[in-house]
């Protein structure tokens, strides 16, 4: 089972971020398809424990229901990133329905702070399942940084044992890594055992985890 995204991929997509150039001992912990009740309010909990910082990637019919967990993540100093809308499959939708989705994502996403609200949202984008065609990535390009990963921790993946989850993905981080973990129901076993135990791991091994830029 692949934690680490293969080499040859970002070399056929060097347009995406798949990793950030570190010198420095630093990690970048995202998390996507929230935000949801539970499991996105463990991550923030985890992540204050050790006043680590992330980015969120979210999905904007998630933020239409729980806009009080979204509200909540960006009043902790944490990024959020768009994740589509109704969490699409880029390669089972035509460009324009696509970036109709993920536009809507962004609106819903500014919309939980109003006109008054002085909240940046960022212009991070994940495609669910990292699916996206070479059209939708032309379009997208030019507002978003489209980000990929590092590291994918398989958290969601109900045959994989919460111990070899934190193993793998122990084994697997770098500096400058882009982690994958899921704040959703799906994933929550696996990411409640091993989030605090790798947040435990690198600080103790003096790193810091940063919000992506953006």
């Amino acid at each position: 089972m692949v934690h680490r995204t293969p080499f040859f991929f970002p070399l056929l997509y060097p347009s995406l971020l798949w990793r950030v150039p570190a010198v420095e001992k630093e990690i970048y912990l995202t998390f996507d398809d929230g935000p949801v009740h539970g499991p996105t309010e463990f991550v923030l909990e985890s992540l204050a424990t050790f006043g680590a910082k992330a980015t969120f990637f979210c999905i904007g019919d998630n933020v239409r229901k729980h806009p009080e967990v979204f509200r909540r993540i960006i009043l902790q100093g944490h990024a959020v990133g768009n994740h589509t809308f109704h969490h699409l499959n880029g390669w089972k939708h035509k460009a324009n329905a696509y970036t109709a989705d993920v536009r809507q994502c962004q609106q819903t996403m500014a919309s939980q702070f109003g006109a008054n609200g002085q909240v940046y949202i960022s212009r991070l984008f994940r495609p669910p399942y990292g699916r996206i065609s070479r059209q939708q990535i032309h379009v997208l390009k030019q507002e978003y940084t489209i980000v990929m990963w590092d590291v994918l921790s398989i958290d969601y993946n109900k045959h994989l044992s919460p111990e070899k989850c934190l193993k793998n993905t122990i084994q697997t981080t770098r500096p400058g890594s882009i982690v994958v973990f899921h704040d959703s129901v799906k994933a929550e076993k696996n990411m409640m055992y091993a989030l605090p135990r790798v947040l435990d791991h690198f600080t103790e091994q003096g790193y810091t985890f940063k919000p992506l830029p953006g």
